[in-house]
């Protein structure tokens, strides 16, 4: 078995996507709430001041390390492997110094095949339903959804609009997984 088939193996099916709407109380208490050892957060913040992500990257860490999940930087690979989290999420196919995950955002065919190409391990799919963080933005729906998930190289992860009530749904589409902002950050949410 190569490295890139023992790496991917290693992706868990349920991904907690931090977002600035989302207050930093709530963040870590949807952090908590994550299954042990059964998923991951990928910590994005863009534009939050250094100082406030390095903070909360920090306080999300304790709890991943604790709670065995895998913690995934928004970015680039170098600040990833600097902060020490387990992987870095973007478009960016710049190779991180140690063996570290790379998901990748993807919208459609093109974006999909750009982050294979970039060596993402797996691609977060957008928007799988409506959603609350891009309000008034269309659908992918879940025909197109599968017919991409379908053709792509890489497991594609389910994002926008999906909770647990869509795991039935996820598998008949093709989803090896999902994330979730609002899914999972809200107080009475559990994956």
């Amino acid at each position: 078995m190569t490295r890139r088939h023992r790496k991917t193996s290693l992706i868990p099916p349920l991904w907690l996507m931090t977002d600035e709407r989302v207050e930093g109380d709530a963040l870590l208490a949807a952090a908590e709430r994550m299954p042990k050892g059964q998923g991951g957060i990928i910590l994005r913040h863009y534009r939050s001041d250094p100082k406030t992500r390095r903070t909360l990257f920090e306080a999300i860490a304790r709890i991943a390390r604790r709670r065995r999940l895998i913690l995934v930087l928004a970015g680039n690979s170098a600040r990833a492997a600097a902060w020490k989290a387990d992987g870095w999420h973007g478009r960016s196919a710049r190779q991180a110094v140690r063996p570290m995950l790379h998901s990748a955002p993807a919208h459609n065919a093109l974006e999909i095949l750009a982050a294979e190409r970039a060596g993402a391990d797996f691609i977060l799919l957008s928007p799988l339903f409506p959603t609350r963080s891009h309000p008034g933005g269309r659908a992918l729906g879940r025909v197109a959804f599968a017919r991409l998930a379908r053709d792509a190289k890489v497991p594609v992860m389910a994002l926008g609009g999906v909770n647990r009530t869509h795991r039935r749904v996820l598998a008949s589409i093709g989803a090896a997984g999902w994330a979730a902002i609002d899914g999972l950050a809200a107080p009475d949410r559990r994956a």
